[in-house]
C-alpha cells in the first residue's frame, strides 16, 4: 500500500476546509474529505499525475479536487501532502511566504 505522509500545515488546511464547509452542511464537508482522501490515495499510487509546480518549489506537483488543490511531492513509495488550498488563493504568494518563514527560522526547506 502507498504511503501518504500529511504535513502539519495539510492536516490544518484540511480541518479548516472541513469546518468552512460544515458551517452550512456536515453532508457536503465529510463528502468533499472523503473525496480528497480518495484523490491522494489515488496519488500516493500514482504520484506523476499532478501538475509539475518546480516554479513554486522542487519536486512540487499540484492535483485538482473540486475547487481546491493538493500541493504533494513525491517520496519513495508515495506522497507527501504539503498543503491543500482553495484554487483562488494566490498560491505563489502563500509559498514565499512559507519559504521566507523557514529561511528566518532557519528550518530546512
Amino acid at each position: 500500500m502507498a504511503i501518504i505522509l500529511r504535513k502539519p500545515l495539510a492536516q490544518a488546511d484540511l480541518l479548516d476546509i472541513w469546518n468552512f464547509i460544515a458551517s452550512d452542511s456536515f453532508e457536503k464537508a465529510d463528502q468533499l474529505l472523503q473525496k480528497i482522501d480518495s484523490q491522494l490515495k489515488m496519488l500516493a499510487s500514482n504520484p506523476g499525475m499532478g501538475r509539475k509546480r518546480d516554479s513554486l518549489a522542487p519536486n512540487l506537483r499540484s492535483f485538482p479536487v473540486g475547487n481546491y488543490l493538493i500541493f504533494y511531492r513525491p517520496i519513495n513509495q508515495g506522497i507527501e501532502v504539503i498543503r491543500v488550498l482553495h484554487g483562488a488563493r494566490d498560491i505563489q504568494s502563500l509559498v514565499l511566504r512559507l519559504l521566507l518563514w523557514r529561511i528566518n527560522r532557519k528550518v530546512p526547506v
